[in-house]
């Protein structure tokens, strides 16, 4: 239904506006506007604002790499007055290209912030372990692995890095920020290429689609990758899921750690508080995580 409110010459305060968007990442330079660079935000707001006739600036949920692809990716902006939400999401259907989509456009309450009152971001990569590869319909979205990998040691090793941690040996470290994260979720899905129930005369048995379910409450940069290609390395038998489990007493980025291609990648959900919880949550999320020290010693 169709959501209208104040005209915009009777007031100047500012109303925010919740975007869901999903993009196939291939042809972008990642999330990030960059001058000379095409980039899912520089496309996003190059026709929001042509559209609202105004200029519009972007908040995201996550801000995606070069290649990553997106189902569930959340944005904000504010704008001078609340648009017909119904009408926006039909014009910029027509108006944005065929690789990016506004999914669902809704109004926000003022405490709602995309990125920082997110509790739970969620990450599905997705592998293949066809002897001929991803299929050609799949091959922007999925990777190719060695037939034969370990599944059951590629779940050993991924039930080990889960809870709170200091997960520098998988990120890229960004100065002044912390690489502390929360794990919740790290789970190995197989079925059958194209999907549960889908007829397949002839496939074979081992043309299985793997897809790892990734949540935490945060990520650091590179972090699901890193993560992916360190379990895969037990899964391919070059590594132990033990090795994986040692990586979380390193604190600095472990060269050892293969980092999987990006675009097996895609930011599939973010989850988000009750709107009286919002401004709790974004207090939260601007402190500096630490692990708990045993003993009363300080976190690290």
């Amino acid at each position: 239904m169709a959501v209208t409110m104040q005209d915009p010459v009777a007031t100047s305060v500012a109303v925010r506006v919740r975007l869901d968007i999903a993009y196939d990442g291939t042809d972008f330079t990642g999330w990030a506007r960059q001058p000379g660079l095409r980039t899912v935000q520089g496309v996003l707001e190059e026709s929001l604002s042509k559209v609202l006739r105004e200029p519009i600036q972007l908040t995201v949920a996550g801000r995606t790499d070069a290649g990553v692809h997106a189902e569930g990716q959340v944005a904000h902006f504010d704008t001078t007055a609340l648009p017909d939400c119904d009408k926006l999401l039909h014009r910029l259907a027509r108006f944005l290209p065929k690789d990016v989509r506004v999914t669902g456009i809704r109004p926000a309450p003022p405490e709602f912030d995309a990125r920082f009152s997110a509790i739970r971001r969620h990450y599905a990569y997705r592998l293949t372990t066809a002897p001929y590869g991803a299929p050609p319909l799949l091959a922007r979205s999925v990777v190719a692995c060695r037939p034969g990998v370990d599944l059951d040691a590629m779940r050993e090793a991924s039930r080990k890095l889960l809870g709170l941690h200091d997960f520098a040996a998988f990120c890229r470290r960004r100065e002044g920020a912390t690489t502390v994260r929360e794990l919740q979720r790290f789970e190995w899905v197989a079925t059958p290429i194209g999907g549960p129930g889908v007829d397949r005369p002839g496939s074979e048995p081992e043309a299985a689609m793997l897809t790892a379910y990734v949540s935490a409450d945060a990520f650091c940069w590179s972090m699901v990758r890193s993560l992916v290609g360190a379990v895969l390395a037990v899964g391919e038998g070059r590594r132990t899921p033990e090795w994986v489990e040692s990586l979380l007493g390193q604190r600095e980025r472990s060269s050892a750690v293969t980092v999987a291609p990006a675009h097996g990648l895609s930011l599939i959900g973010v989850d988000y508080p009750a709107d009286a919880d919002l401004a709790a949550r974004n207090a939260e999320t601007r402190e500096m995580r630490t692990i708990p020290a045993a003993d009363g010693c300080c976190g690290g």
